[in-house]
């Protein structure tokens, strides 16, 4: 795209234009020159809180979060692209998955419609599934399918990968790294119960305890709970869920500790569904009601168990020690409906169902050390980790039916499945340990810092269902980042980092067969400019990630498959937030993308655009304090994201979507005690659109109503 390459051209140019405003308020404000004649500029102060989790102005987002072995920083000290969304962000838009938080984000889609088989996302272009969410700094401790945010109190966003950061993802994502932060005791006491409602028919309860106790206060207890039962704006979809938590914490100067511990469960009886498309087709086929069940019949159960630990001690002053060990058991059971969109009238090829259900056991550690020093002119933070992920899965898959033809606009019943459902069964196992090295150098008072870093992967695969093939494989990701502060509002960064995913085997028949790939590795390089205008930050920043995968080339009538494929995708990254006024808050965000094939093998697809990636994204948020009634404010959220190809071949576009949602908030004082109500209208003009992931698309969610009521005491 001509238009991110124009803007990469310009981008040296914003830092002074970003910064001309504060010169000229300095020397506005100066009254006066020297005695040598000279503007006197006086010294540029910056209020904000010594946390850098602490809240930014308007509360929505925080002035920074952890960025995992590099530690916790804020937005203006990290040379990367982050958002760290914070409890008040999370309840002002009424959330109930992570997507309904991180898409505020233009670099930012879900592509999984509400209410699907499970949540995922992508992040600058790359697909990204729940299982590599982190949960406190840990993989493999969150739902495959759904996170109840109930117990979260901070969702904190990199852009761009974060394997040097977190270590490997267990699904390899690369398009960025996403962290929850679990709820804590605060120092004032909480205790707040919600009743909430979701259209169609769909009641729930939320309570949130919170306290402090000891002679310090240094202990802490935090429970939450929800419950949640009813029919959703899916016709004949109903959707059960409960879920219990608790978090325990100690803090007691140089030691510090926590214990966190959850249980969900979710039913739903039909969930929204997803498609394939038949390769021959060059037009879309119009996007169905979301109010419309494609699959009727369709079940699914889960639940999880969850459990983790963290340990930090100050050996003294200047060296930190920490440790975290989890353990997490997830279990699922559902329909596995299968069918092909065959033609722009909306028919299906033979509809199928099956089973498949999964048993998904993870353990997972992180240990640690942090030291603090100075040479010279020059202080240091060394960081020395290791983490392990040990995951396995068991699934049992069985797709005899009887089959059955559908029409997306007038969809039949799911065929019961004819197979007998069984007990899953071992079927591959992954275990990713690594050792990281970083170091953090900071000169000039603070106003450079230089971050080089090292983390060594090792990624052990076998599978479990025939004991015939494992691999165990070694790879290094680097990073490089600078980050410069000119003014000390002003920003300017640069990295280079490497992402790493599981490489696996070719194929049994292949030309190189059950070959062992070591793990992908994919490239970004980014550069940046960011300002803090005391109540509103500006951002911009433009990157390139090129990604590795693999490819087939046939020879002679025998197929070779090699890791020479490659997928680029450059992006332009625009964003401001904060308080306009007293009152008035907003995010506004764009993203550009420019993308592009090369070595694919037999060369069919090269040079043509990255499938599943769209044009560009927009997204703009509003939340006002109303001036005629005191606690009543209005909230709005437009989200815009372009048309893309449905595959690497560019033959079929899947058009792009605008939606716009509302909301209103009023807070009031009712027998002693704060209410709040709120309400939420999703999808507003209830527009029809296809939701897209790499392979499948899926439908949107209809107009929703989203109301409660939480009573603080």
């Amino acid at each position: 795209m001509k238009a991110v390459a124009c803007a990469a051209r310009h981008l040296a140019l914003m830092a002074p234009m970003l910064a001309a405003p504060v010169a000229y308020a300095q020397t506005a404000s100066a009254g006066g020159a020297g005695s040598n004649g000279n503007a006197v500029l006086p010294t540029v102060t910056v209020t904000e809180s010594a946390d850098p989790t602490a809240p930014y102005a308007g509360g929505l987002v925080a002035r920074g979060g952890s960025l995992g072995v590099l530690g916790t920083a804020s937005v203006m000290d990290t040379p990367f692209s982050t958002t760290n969304y914070t409890s008040q962000g999370i309840e002002d838009v009424q959330a109930r998955a992570i997507g309904d938080v991180i898409a505020n984000d233009a670099s930012v889609r879900n592509t999984n419609g509400n209410g699907g088989f499970g949540d995922s996302y992508q992040i600058r272009g790359f697909t990204m599934s729940a299982n590599d969410v982190a949960f406190n700094g840990l993989y493999g401790l969150v739902p495959l399918t759904r996170m109840p945010i109930a117990m979260v109190e901070r969702i904190e966003v990199l852009k761009g990968p974060g394997t040097l950061m977190y270590g490997m993802g267990p699904s390899g994502g690369i398009g960025g790294a996403v962290n929850l932060v679990p709820k804590r005791a605060t120092e004032d006491p909480v205790s707040s119960v919600s009743a909430t409602y979701l259209s169609n028919s769909q009641f729930g309860l939320k309570a949130d305890l919170g306290r402090r106790f000891g002679e310090n206060q240094e202990w802490g207890i935090r429970v939450n709970a929800l419950y949640a039962d009813g029919n959703t704006g899916l016709s004949g979809s109903n959707q059960q869920q409960t879920m219990g938590s608790v978090a325990l914490d100690y803090n007691g100067g140089r030691v510090r500790w926590s214990l966190d511990a959850y249980t969900q469960h979710e039913d739903a009886r039909n969930f929204r569904p997803q498609f394939s498309i038949d390769s021959s087709l060059t037009t879309m086929p119009a996007a169905p009601s979301g109010k419309t069940n494609l699959y009727p019949g369709t079940t699914l159960q889960s639940d999880d168990k969850a459990v983790a630990t963290r340990l930090e001690y100050d050996i003294d002053d200047t060296l930190t020690a920490y440790g975290a060990v989890g353990y997490h058991v997830a279990e699922s059971a559902q329909s596995w409906p299968s069918a092909t969109i065959m033609n722009v009238r909306g028919d299906t090829s033979t509809l199928y169902n099956g089973y498949y259900d999964q048993r998904v056991t993870s353990t997972s550690a992180d240990v640690g050390l942090r030291a603090r020093f100075g040479t010279g002119g020059i202080k240091h933070t060394l960081m020395l980790g290791a983490n392990m992920l040990d995951q396995q899965t068991d699934y049992f898959f069985d797709s005899r039916s009887t089959g059955v033809s559908s029409n997306l606009y007038n969809p039949v019943a799911l065929p019961a499945a004819a197979g007998v459902r069984g007990q899953p069964a071992p079927q591959n196992q992954i275990r990713l340990t690594s050792l990281a090295l970083t170091d953090t150098l900071s000169l000039v008072d603070d106003r450079l810092r230089l971050i080089a870093g090292l983390r060594r992967q090792q990624v052990y695969q076998h599978s479990l269902s025939d004991d015939a093939q494992t691999s165990n494989r070694i790879a290094i990701s680097p990073v490089l980042a600078v980050v410069v502060k000119p003014l000390e509002n002003l920003s300017v960064y640069a990295n280079y980092t490497a992402a790493l995913s599981a490489g696996g085997f070719t194929g049994a028949t292949d030309g190189n067969p059950n070959q062992q790939f070591p793990p992908y590795k994919s490239k970004q390089y980014e550069t940046g400019v960011k300002a803090d205008w005391g109540r509103v930050t500006t951002t911009a920043a433009v990157f390139q990630i090129e990604q590795a995968n693999s490819t087939s080339t046939t020879i002679d009538g025998t197929t070779y498959t090699s890791q020479d494929g490659r997928a680029r995708i450059r992006g332009l990254e625009l964003s401001a937030y904060g308080e306009l006024r007293r009152g008035l808050r907003f995010n506004a965000s764009g993203t550009f993308f420019d993308t592009k094939q090369s070595h694919t093998g037999d060369g069919a697809t090269d040079g043509k655009e990255v499938g599943a990636v769209p044009n560009h994204n927009f997204n703009l948020g509003l939340d006002w304090d109303t001036p005629w009634l005191a606690g009543l404010a209005l909230n709005t959220r437009v989200t815009n994201t372009g048309s893309m190809w449905y595959s690497n071949a560019n033959t079929l576009k899947v058009p792009g979507w605008t939606r716009m949602d509302i909301g209103a908030r009023y807070i009031a004082r009712i027998a002693g005690q704060v209410v709040t109500y709120r309400a939420n209208i999703e999808n507003l003009f209830d527009k029809n659109y296809w939701v897209m992931q790499n392979g499948y698309v899926g439908t949107s969610s209809g107009r929703t109503f989203v109301l409660s009521a939480k009573v603080d005491f």
